[in-house]
């Protein structure tokens, strides 16, 4: 939010906008190809401006945002907030995606499923299975 900065360090904009808890989570996730900018893959080092379009992928989310502020600094969330602007596709996808999460842990916990299966549990599941 400061109005000097005319461009600012990819990484370093997804750390202070608070998509990442480092600098360095928010390098591997560029370099591993989850964020592009202006549909383009970039490097941790490529310098963003103001109305950049960004692709973000994390924990099975999506956020396709535009870039409204730069900040060098890491603030509160309220204040990370106000550096970007989201599509309204791309929030509704993601709140479908937290509903529909949300209803399948109830319906594992109501159907008496609340964890994985155990390594006893996966050798009875495959001998059922194969019909031993």
């Amino acid at each position: 939010m400061s109005p000097e900065l005319e461009s600012l360090r990819l990484d370093k904009w997804l750390w202070a906008a608070r998509f990442f808890k480092t600098r360095a989570d928010a390098a591997e996730a560029i370099n591993g190809g989850k964020v592009h900018v202006n549909k383009q893959r970039a490097k941790p080092g490529k310098d963003i401006k103001v109305g950049a379009q960004l692709s973000i992928s994390k924990d099975r989310y999506r956020w396709e945002i535009t870039v409204t502020a730069l900040s060098g600094q890491r603030r509160a969330a309220k204040d990370a907030a106000l550096l970007y602007e989201e599509s309204p596709e791309s929030h509704a996808q993601r709140q479908l995606q937290i509903i529909q999460q949300r209803e399948q842990r109830e319906f594992l916990a109501v159907n008496g499923i609340d964890h994985k299966p155990n390594k006893k549990e996966r050798r009875l599941i495959h001998r059922f299975k194969d019909g031993q």
